[in-house]
């Protein structure tokens, strides 16, 4: 069959996460993802904002990564696509006002398709007038302008929450990622395999944004348990993280990004009790390479020959561990001293996206390699997504 070809309707300053995560998740579980932008091609950016509630009255704002778009909006036909995906932030307050945008959602929304919007994305369901008589949620401040379009309000009781209403899948914020993402699958035809694994994530402050947020979330839409821990906290703390992005310097810019909740306690962990571990990239791995714990906890899972998944500067704590001797992998080309140094065969990462499999290994350059990635884990896992 076919693959099945999933539309994300993108804008400038749409909240980092509700663009990325399920635009990275539905190709990692074989989706064709297209991502447009009124007034805009194939190749072009949007900037993104990194919304998050941080103790004020309302949501803060920063810059996040440039997403780049891989589809032209002008030459979209809404008949090629058997879903529509709108993502919050700021940009649903002006795609509400374009008519080329509102058509486009009352052509899938008409025609019986799968609908997904979340957070501030129902603004342009409201405009389209398409959650008439239907139950939808969405960040509370969007409460009035669905309530006056005809919408079934339902109060958001955690900012996970998610509503599903025959085709019309609707989600309060970003932490709704796992329960909007397996619904959106599930409306599409998909069914899933083989996912009740444990898998531990091994985090740290200034992990890359993206590489913690992208996998972690697409692994828990399928249906693992997936815990995140960090040496010295404990569950419910969080860690900073950090946006590293290519903007046409030497290196990689940094800005802050979201702040990420542990789910778990390190000390708590018991390595056996997990299926498979995952390695983020970012800042973080060089100082966690000088954790003992640390070393011991990822020679535990390659002695055990358990998946072991590790990207971008993740590979810091493998070459550190010592488990990479004669082993073929990949990392950010900045880390390649650090592989080639532990012994490791040396698998250049051309194009940046390239991630390779080695036995139990899964390594990854950087974060545009996340479909790649989380598809070989999946493999080396038995999850499996199909139509």
């Amino acid at each position: 069959m076919a693959s099945k070809r999933v539309l994300l309707l993108c804008g400038d300053y749409m909240e980092d996460y509700e663009a990325m995560v399920p635009f990275q998740a539905l190709q990692a579980y074989g989706l064709t993802v297209d991502a447009v932008c009124p007034g805009k091609k194939a190749g072009d950016v949007c900037r993104t904002a990194v919304h998050q509630l941080s103790g004020h009255q309302t949501y803060s704002e920063t810059r996040g990564h440039n997403f780049a778009l891989n589809a032209t909006f002008a030459e979209i036909d809404a008949a090629n696509y058997d879903g529509l995906l709108l993502p919050g932030g700021r940009a649903p307050e002006y795609l509400a006002h374009d008519p080329l945008v509102v058509a486009l959602v009352i052509k899938f929304f008409s025609s019986g398709k799968a609908l997904a919007s979340i957070c501030h994305g129902q603004l342009i369901l409201a405009a389209a007038g398409v959650a008439k008589d239907r139950k939808c949620t969405a960040f509370p401040p969007v409460k009035p302008a669905l309530v006056a379009s005809g919408a079934h309000w339902v109060e958001p009781d955690t900012m996970a929450a998610t509503v599903v209403d025959g085709n019309l899948i609707t989600a309060a914020t970003y932490e709704g990622h796992p329960e909007f993402i397996q619904h959106f699958v599930k409306a599409l035809g998909g069914n899933i395999s083989g996912s009740n694994k444990k898998i531990l994530f091994l985090c740290g402050d200034y992990m890359e944004d993206y590489e913690v947020t992208v996998p972690f979330q697409s692994l828990q839409a399928l249906g693992c348990q997936v815990d995140a821990v960090c040496p010295k906290k404990k569950t419910g703390e969080t860690c900073p993280t950090a946006i590293h992005d290519f903007e046409g310097d030497q290196t990689y810019s940094e800005k802050p990004g979201h702040d990420f909740a542990l789910n778990a306690t390190y000390d708590d962990v018991n390595a056996s009790s997990y299926d498979a571990l995952v390695i983020p990239g970012g800042r973080a791995p060089e100082y966690l390479a000088l954790n003992e714990s640390v070393i011991a906890l990822v020679k535990h899972f390659m002695e055990s020959k358990k998946p072991v998944a590790s990207i971008c500067h993740g590979q810091q704590i493998l070459a550190a561990a010592g488990v990479l001797k004669g082993r073929r992998c990949t990392a950010y080309p900045a880390v390649k001293l650090n592989v080639v140094l532990g012994g490791a065969i040396w698998l250049e990462p051309n194009p940046i996206s390239r991630c390779f499999t080695d036995g139990n290994l899964v390594t990854g350059a950087a974060w545009p390699g996340h479909p790649e990635f989380i598809a070989k884990l999946m493999a080396l896992l038995g999850i499996h997504v199909t139509f």
